[in-house]
């Protein structure tokens, strides 16, 4: 059948070096490092006990409800790999439940982005497997087909090519492409380091707020007394 109902190598993928120095930065940090541009943040939710997630993009497009595909790249999924699934933010179908996460946790594979439903979600919220979704509902998908597995997909304007860096945290998922990870990186821990000091004038009562009313003044802002 080919296009449409296929299975292809990934062709590159961010090293396991790379990947573990972003480990503790907040999706805020990197999002706000790439202009808040990605998109996706609102689509997908926490679907387990709000445990980060981190590692490299392998995807699958499927038809919605259908889940065929998502097998096949659970069995060819490695350590550290996220599997992602463009399942048309449809949720009237499971894609996983809780026996595909806990093969998915055992195979090593680092968490799950589903853009459509999951069940068994009372035992998913339970457990610290990242598991993030669009929705949940008790209906079970389908295994006919077609669909594909290593090709580009994208979750409510946000593309994900296989390979590239997924994280994932309470705020939601984000995808950092391959050939941008190294600056996003760097941009990003400085953001986080920046943030960390503001933290502590504020609890030292101590944060400066001028730039607010010198903000408001610079857009025109009528002031009382002005």
């Amino acid at each position: 059948m080919g296009i449409g109902f296929r299975v292809c190598r990934r062709q590159r993928k961010l090293a396991g070096s790379t990947v573990s120095r972003f480990k503790g930065i907040p999706v805020a940090n990197m999002s706000d490092c790439m202009s808040r541009l990605p998109a996706a943040g609102a689509a997908v939710r926490p679907m387990h006990d709000g445990s980060p997630m981190l590692g490299v993009a392998f995807t699958v497009k499927t038809r919605p409800g259908d889940n065929l595909m998502v097998h096949k790249a659970l069995d060819m999924a490695g350590d550290g790999d996220v599997v992602v699934v463009d399942a048309g933010g449809d949720l009237s179908n499971a894609i996983v439940g809780e026996l595909m996460c806990a093969y998915a946790e055992r195979r090593g594979i680092a968490g799950l982005v589903i853009h459509g439903a999951v069940r068994d979600s009372d035992t998913l919220r339970r457990g610290g497997f990242p598991v993030f979704a669009a929705g949940v509902t008790h209906r079970g998908p389908y295994k006919n087909g077609p669909g594909e597995i290593n090709v580009a997909v994208a979750i409510a304007g946000m593309v994900i090519q296989p390979g590239d860096l997924i994280a994932g945290d309470g705020d939601g998922v984000i995808c950092v492409p391959y050939d941008q990870a190294e600056q996003v990186l760097a941009d990003a821990l400085a953001k986080h380091q920046a943030e960390a000091k503001q933290m502590a004038a504020i609890e030292a009562g101590t944060a400066d707020r001028t730039w607010v009313d010198r903000t408001l003044s610079e857009l025109g802002c009528e002031m009382p007394g002005s």
